[in-house]
């Protein structure tokens, strides 16, 4: 393929979607969102979602521990169904390795696999194993479910809503570059950032928490980088999204870590990906609503910004205004 025949990932995704039938029977929601729905009797949902890990794009075996790499696996896929509003039930591996590979190896990333599915209930019913040429790849799919009517989509988002995300944003992008110059175990304060990247925790109990309040609109996970996320929100709801910079939650350790490496905390949070938190919208009366639900999960959540009546997510600094959107991770870039 040449270059001016590349795409973005966005948009081949875009004409895979083109050439699909629309949604129908007891299909709701197909390609477009954190998770396929479909319906089942007795009026529950399930959800399924799939995501793949490739060595050399999204795991390094030098410093990313097998039996962690096997918890993120999971931890990933749990995180889109989460991000859904549903629970999480079962899931399918398929793992692709090459001969090199020790067993030691494998046996660590079923330990840390197995572990993790057991944390969040979650039950293993099959999978395919195969021999692959150089590198390991991980492929998961995981299956939900959720009550009629709480389900939570992307395309809910209304001009006046306000932008709301759990957590603190780009930790587990400066993790990656951390781990990238051999930096992991030099600061004890940085372990933090560290595990958001080899070890994230997907926000299994906030999500059906937001879902069932019926104060949210739209929700998703964060995945590719708030710029991205939040842009494909607005676009599958038709809006357009303000940011406030100095709203955005960024921890002490990941400011402490992007002096020490001469980076930029707010391109982490914006552009990092690989969060694992929440991005959702809700009307301003919905705070208090918000705030119990947080503390009950036991969650920080953070106000960043609105939805607006236009297009476009746009970076507000001061008195500066610039269009950030889509500016996160690409596959495909």
């Amino acid at each position: 393929m040449t270059a001016r025949e590349k795409v973005t990932e966005r948009e081949f995704i875009r004409r895979i979607r083109e050439r699909l039938p629309v949604a129908g029977g007891d299909l709701v929601m197909g390609i477009g969102d954190d998770c396929a729905v479909l319906r089942q009797p007795g009026g529950r949902l399930l959800v399924l979602t799939t995501d793949t890990l490739v060595e050399g794009v999204h795991f390094d075996c030098g410093w990313h521990p097998a039996e962690l790499l096997g918890r993120k696996s999971v931890a990933v896929n749990i995180s889109d169904v989460a991000a859904m509003g549903a629970v999480s039930r079962f899931a399918l591996l398929s793992l692709a390795v090459p001969a090199a590979v020790p067993s030691r190896w494998l046996e660590s990333f079923m330990a840390g696999f197995l572990d993790c599915l057991g944390q969040h209930g979650v039950l293993l019913i099959g999978g395919d194993t195969v021999a692959s040429g150089h590198e390991v790849m991980v492929s998961v799919t995981v299956g939900g479910e959720a009550a009629h009517g709480e389900v939570l989509y992307r395309s809910g988002a209304r001009a006046g809503d306000e932008v709301w995300v759990s957590g603190e944003l780009g930790e587990a992008a400066a993790g990656l570059e951390l781990c990238r110059q051999g930096l992991a175990a030099k600061n004890p304060g940085w372990q933090q950032l560290i595990r958001a990247h080899l070890d994230p925790e997907p926000e299994t109990d906030l999500g059906p928490g937001l879902a069932a309040s019926g104060r949210v609109h739209a929700m998703m996970d964060l995945s590719d980088g708030l710029a991205t996320d939040l842009a494909h929100l607005c676009a599958a709801s038709g809006v357009g999204a303000e940011l406030a910079a100095e709203a955005l939650p960024l921890s002490a350790p990941l400011r402490d870590a992007a002096r020490h490496l001469g980076a930029d905390p707010l391109a982490w949070a914006l552009k990092g990906g690989e969060d694992y938190r929440l991005l959702f919208t809700a009307p301003p009366d919905a705070r208090p609503a918000l705030a119990a639900i947080a503390a009950r999960c036991g969650r920080p959540l953070a106000c960043v910004g609105r939805i607006v009546a236009a297009t476009g997510v746009i970076l507000c600094t001061g008195r500066a205004r610039q269009d950030i959107s889509y500016q996160g991770y690409d596959h495909f870039a």
